[in-house]
């Protein structure tokens, strides 16, 4: 059994080759890392070209409001899409709330998935929420700059909040990427519930 002084010890020879690393990203994995500039890393798939203005990482403001709140919130996001040359899209987002003067009140919504483009043009959106909800979005390109999506499938852990289904909205406007969702939950019907416009500072 390994004693504290070992475990010390150990965990400072650790540090010599660690300590200068940090979350999101090893730069020495044997396969390709994620690139969210399509100018760097991998060629994007073929099948994702349909996705390209997406892929980046952008970051904003937006506004969540909904009939169970007290009042609307602003909120700051950052949105990074990313790919590693295979035919999907990997989506990692962000928020904190902010208060009235602009100033971070804490840390608010996380969610991570994927998208999948299909050969029919149909575009699969997977996301899992920190808050226990799992949602399987089906929807399809709206011309070239904007992207429709609708859930056909939610799954919630025994400690989420109710959540029926959602709708999602992403387009570009003037190089920016603005976004609008909807959702069913806690007894509502399909409400407005949040919207942000973010500038892309990656990609």
């Amino acid at each position: 059994m390994t004693s504290g002084d070992d475990a010390i010890r150990a965990a400072a020879e650790r540090a010599e080759n660690t300590a200068h690393r940090n979350l999101p990203q090893f730069d020495d994995l044997p396969i390709p890392s994620d690139t969210a500039n399509l100018r760097e890393g991998p060629s994007l798939d073929d099948a994702c070209l349909a996705l390209l203005p997406l892929v980046g990482v952008w970051r904003g403001e937006g506004e969540v409001s909904y009939p169970t709140l007290d009042r609307t919130y602003r909120f700051a996001q950052q949105l990074t899409i990313s790919h590693d040359g295979r035919p999907f899209l990997h989506h990692e987002a962000r928020a904190w709330l902010l208060d009235d003067d602009g100033e971070v009140l804490r840390p608010a919504a996380r969610e991570t998935g994927w998208w999948r483009p299909r050969p029919d043009d149909t575009i699969e959106l997977l996301l899992t929420h920190s808050t226990g909800v799992l949602e399987l979005y089906y929807g399809s390109p709206r011309g070239q700059t904007a992207w429709e999506l609708a859930t056909d499938a939610v799954v919630r852990s025994v400690s989420a909040k109710e959540v029926t289904a959602a709708k999602r909205l992403y387009g570009l406007v003037n190089g920016d990427l603005g976004y609008v969702e909807e959702r069913a939950m806690m007894g509502q019907p399909m409400t407005p519930h949040c919207s942000a416009m973010l500038r892309r500072v990656v990609g």
